[in-house]
């Protein structure tokens, strides 16, 4: 075999190589965090302001799973307050399984939401509410089995 066709089918291998690469990257589902992220990312600094009056608050916003519910806690200075807002549970890896429910807390800043509502994965909690004239902003990992 002379070096012309070594060099072909080298090329013919690589090109081949190549073709399958290309139709494997349109094969991949790329799903974006926010679909108008540039907005959102003009308000970012609203979440920084948010997040640190998170911080100055008693306690950490508490998540935990008991029976078939999800309990989202709210520290104690929101009991019986106005508060609006809302829980994004956000799956990084696959958009459908995000979910989003407006926060309606009882006297207790307690809310409660069936796992029924949940696929089993891993999901970050983004919680964003006012009470008063602040607002508050939070995350935290949480998973569903």
């Amino acid at each position: 075999m002379s070096w012309g066709y070594r060099i072909l089918i080298v090329y013919l291998a690589f090109a081949g190589l190549m073709g399958y690469m290309t139709y494997r990257a349109f094969q991949v589902n790329v799903d974006l965090v926010e679909n108008d992220y540039y907005k959102t990312e003009l308000k970012y600094q609203q979440v920084i302001d948010a997040s640190k009056n998170s911080s100055r608050l008693s306690t950490a916003v508490s998540l935990h799973v008991v029976g078939g519910q999800v309990d989202i806690r709210l520290p104690a200075e929101m009991k019986h307050s106005d508060v609006k807002g809302t829980a994004w549970f956000y799956c990084a890896y696959d958009a459908s399984k995000d979910r989003h429910f407006d926060l309606k807390i009882d006297q207790d800043a307690l809310q409660q939401i069936s796992l029924r509502e949940f696929s089993p994965g891993h999901y970050v909690v983004k919680l964003d509410w006012t009470s008063g004239n602040r607002s508050y902003y939070t995350e935290q990992p949480f998973t569903v089995l």
